[in-house]
Order: structure tokens, then sequence, then C-alpha cells
């Protein structure tokens, strides 16, 4: 009986091994756009992602920490902006979900009536890891 109950244990210590699978960098994917067509500084994008983070360390509770990435490709600099925590503070676990993201005061840079882009955007975890990028449908701005 001692030879079972030891052979159980070995079976339940073995089968407790930490799940390597669970990746600890950010993914994200883009799920959809409000619009494709906006008029400059009136119009806001709404661009939602859906992420998933193998440790759920996504997110600030620092205001002054930016750790979304959103580039203009006419533009030649990103702006990043803010994540509030996506998960409890101090917590390991895995999370999943959709994150909105409100893209405000596109404007023309040219003298044209309208102009296209598209916006890349990438998601930092407090460890330093970014995540893939994304891209968005063409966007037309108007005047």
């Amino acid at each position: 009986m001692n030879k079972l109950a030891f052979f159980i244990s070995i079976l339940i210590f073995a089968s407790c091994k930490k799940d390597s699978s669970v990746n600890a960098t950010p993914k994200i994917k883009f799920l959809s756009i409000n619009s494709t067509e906006i008029q400059q500084f009136k119009d806001s994008l709404i661009v939602n992602l859906e992420y998933e983070d193998g440790d759920g360390n996504i997110g600030e509770e620092n205001p002054d920490k930016n750790s979304l990435y959103v580039k203009d490709r006419r533009l030649t600099e990103a702006d990043y902006f803010f994540v509030k925590p996506l998960s409890p503070p101090n917590s390991k676990i895995a999370i999943k979900g959709v994150l909105s993201i409100k893209i405000k005061n596109a404007f023309l840079l040219g003298t044209a009536n309208q102009e296209q882009t598209v916006f890349e955007i990438k998601l930092r975890d407090n460890s330093g890891n970014w995540s893939n990028q994304v891209v968005t449908p063409e966007i037309i701005i108007k005047k």
C-alpha cells in the first residue's frame, strides 16, 4: 500500500509543474474601427483590439507612464498613451480581453482636401515587452 501512495504522490507532483506554454509577451489583434473616413479635428476613431498576456502585467497605476504606442504613418514620431492596469496589482494571471482606443484630433498635414493614412499600434507590458504591431485599415481624413 505504501508503494501505491508513493507512486500516486509522484504522479501528483509531476503534474504540478508550471505551464511553460504561457507567454509573458503581450499579443494584440486588430478587431474593428468605427469609421474609415473622418473629418479633421471633429471626428474620433475608436479602434478595438483584442489583447492577451500570459502574466497579466499590462497597464500602469502611474498615469505618467505610457504603454500604448500609436503612430500615424504620415509622421516620423509616434504618440504614447496611458493604459490603466488590466489585472489586479501584483497578480500573475493570464489575461485576455478587448481594449478600445480613442484616437482624436486627426488632421491634414498638407493643403489638400483629404489625405490617407494608417495607424500602427503596439502595447508594452510592465516588464518592457512589446506586443506585436497591428495596423489599422486605411483612414481618409477630410477637411
